[in-house]
Order: C-alpha cells, then sequence, then structure tokens
C-alpha cells in the first residue's frame, strides 16, 4: 500500500496518519431517488477505509494494519503495550476499526482492548458541526474508561481510528484515558485524514 504519512497533532504523546482520505471527487448528477451521486478519487488508504466501512471487504483490515505497523508504529518515541480501538459512533454488526486493531494486534502480539474505552451515544452527529469547540462541547461526557486492566501499569496506549477530521473525538479520548492511572502516554494512529 502506497501511503503519504502525515503527523497529526492534539493532547496524545505522538500520532499519524496514513494518508489522506480522499484527492477528489466530483459531482456526476442524481440518481433515479434523486440522491447526488460522485465520482470519487481515493488514495490506497482511504479506498481501502471505503472498502472497509461501506462495502464490507474485511480483508483490507489487514492491508491497513500492515501500513500501520510498517508505516508508522517505527516513528513512535515510546514503546506501545496496548492497542485500543476508537469506540463506533454508530452501530455496525461488524466494527471496521475494531478488525484492523485486531489485525494489528495479531501482526505485533500486543494486546487489544476493546472494552476499555466506551462512548456513550449522544444523538448528536459532528459531521453537522463546524468548528472544534462545537464538536468537543457536544463529546463532552460521551466517553468514560471501563477500569479492567489487569498489572501494575503505566501501559502506553495507541489509540487505532479509521478518519481523523478535527481531531475532536480523539482529544477526548485521549483525556480520558489519561485519567486512569494505569495508562501512561497515548499515541495515535489513523488510517485517513480528511
Amino acid at each position: 500500500m502506497s501511503v503519504n504519512v502525515k503527523p497529526i497533532n492534539g493532547n496524545w504523546s505522538q500520532g499519524f496518519a496514513l494518508d489522506k482520505h480522499t484527492l477528489k471527487s466530483e459531482y456526476i448528477g442524481d440518481d433515479e431517488h434523486g440522491h447526488p451521486q460522485f465520482n470519487t478519487t481515493r488514495t490506497d488508504a482511504g479506498e481501502a477505509v471505503y472498502q472497509l466501512k461501506y462495502q464490507g471487504n474485511a480483508r483490507h483490515a489487514k492491508r491497513l494494519a500492515a501500513a500501520v505497523q510498517k508505516h508508522i508504529l517505527p516513528l513512535f518515541s515510546e514503546v506501545i503495550h496496548i492497542i485500543v480501538p476508537m469506540p463506533a459512533s454508530n452501530a455496525r454488526r461488524v466494527q471496521p476499526v475494531s478488525l484492523i486493531a485486531n489485525e494489528l494486534g495479531a501482526l505485533t502480539g500486543l494486546t487489544v482492548v476493546h472494552d476499555l474505552l466506551v462512548k456513550t451515544p449522544n444523538g448528536v452527529s459532528l459531521k453537522n458541526l463546524n468548528t472544534l469547540q462545537e464538536k468537543l462541547q457536544a463529546l463532552n461526557g460521551t466517553m468514560s474508561i471501563n477500569q479492567s486492566l489487569t498489572g501494575a501499569g503505566p501501559f502506553n496506549v495507541l489509540v487505532v481510528d479509521d478518519l481523523f477530521d478535527s481531531g475532536a473525538s480523539m482529544q477526548v479520548a485521549t483525556q480520558t484515558l489519561k485519567g486512569y492511572a494505569k495508562i501512561g502516554n497515548v499515541f495515535i494512529a489513523a488510517m485517513t485524514w480528511k
């Protein structure tokens, strides 16, 4: 997979995204139901995320995990101890980010903890909000920690997500994780950025 890794900054120790999600998107008209249609060109990582998330093609989870292992993990200044998938905003039968986290865990031998970070749905869509401040306000109080880690810690955590946009969700996740005494530093790996 060809990537163009970009640092992403926030309240975490270090973060990187594999590549931009969409290169261009051209409106080509409406379908028979009046829905707009687009001809979209994505990066390799963007297409893999799209295929995994919206087409249900699970083989892309392994490709994305391998790209994170090869292109992002060597950039971190500290050892990662556990992988935490970003909690999903929408309920799906199979969660794409969880699949990527599982594949990354299998490749690296790191433990994946799915229920460490818990998100409470609040019914507010971040897509309809414009500023980082509006998004942070909407996310206030929506994440909590399931204090289930065994061992003394502190453990450095890698949070995995599919798309980095404003960083609001990542900031709230990082702040929540840092509130748990067993967590050391928080690192971020996003598959794509908007």
